[in-house]
């Protein structure tokens, strides 16, 4: 079976190239811990390879022969612009990296449509003044799911797609999102993502679920990968734990890896030790 990347070097060199095609992974992580540095350095370094090889192969290196480059790379944000995540993932990679990367990067932003539901100033997150016809547009457009299922039926196909953030779709519950809906969407994704052939990643912070909630998240996913700073004495560490992954979890526990001790370096998120058992 094809193995698309994560673009995280050692994490893809442990696991045979990447995860299985048709793959729906969900980003758990704790605030700092890494879930979203993980994201930022998956989209840029899949797109690096697309725009300049030989800086891909200096940070990155050569793919495993079971792994299969996506042939195009899409960012979907509920509330943040192209600009403010390009902004956002300078803060923790080398400038080079994230000014080429992003050039392969498709972003759609969605803020638009997400914040049209809520009470904040449009303002704040429109460049212009609405006019009627923008209004009755906005209107009559599908709900904020529907949109980002046709944005999906579009972009999907043989790509990696990267999904920030199922919290914000959480924090949007009410009149027109429900939790069902919230739940029925990853597990419409499941079925949908084997059928494009894509890897989809999904951010979420279980800080904002229910422990069942999260259960219920967990279970309509392919695999969950959980992202947490862990203390000792006067330092901490931010630490990864595959929780479970189908096609993928086998491979780490016949190296009897428990846990993976993460960095943050120009080229993004890594892998700095293994935990083994002893």
């Amino acid at each position: 079976m094809d193995r698309i990347p994560f673009g995280i070097r050692q994490l893809d060199s442990i696991i045979n190239g990447g995860a299985p095609a048709g793959s729906v992974v969900l980003l758990s992580g704790e605030a700092g811990a890494g879930s979203r540095e993980f994201m930022h350095t998956s989209a840029l370094i899949n797109g690096l390879e697309q725009v300049d090889t030989e800086l891909h192969d200096l940070y990155y290196g050569d793919r495993s022969a079971d792994a299969v480059a996506p042939e195009e790379v899409h960012y979907i944000s509920f509330t943040a612009s192209e600009t403010q995540l390009v902004s956002e993932m300078r803060l923790a990679m080398d400038d080079n990296v994230v000014e080429k990367g992003s050039k392969a990067v498709e972003f759609h932003d969605l803020s638009e449509r997400y914040f049209h539901i809520s009470p904040v100033p449009r303002d704040w997150y429109a460049d212009e003044t609405a006019s009627i016809t923008d209004l009755r547009a906005r209107h009559e457009r599908e709900d904020l799911l529907g949109t980002l299922g046709m944005v999906l039926n579009e972009v999907a196909a043989n790509n990696l797609v990267i999904i920030d953030s199922l919290s914000d779709l959480v924090s949007a519950m009410g009149e027109d999102i429900e939790w069902s809906d919230i739940s029925s969407l990853v597990q419409g994704l499941q079925k949908a993502a084997h059928q494009w052939g894509c890897l989809l990643l999904l951010h979420i912070n279980p800080e904002t679920l229910s422990a069942v909630r999260y259960g219920q998240l967990v279970d309509a996913s392919h695999g969950t990968m959980e992202f947490a700073w862990e203390s000792g004495g006067s330092t901490r560490a931010r630490t990864l734990v595959v929780q479970q992954f189908r096609g993928v979890l086998s491979q780490i526990e016949d190296e009897d890896i428990v846990q993976f001790e993460t960095e943050l370096g120009d080229a993004g998120f890594d892998i700095s030790d293994v935990r083994k058992i002893r």
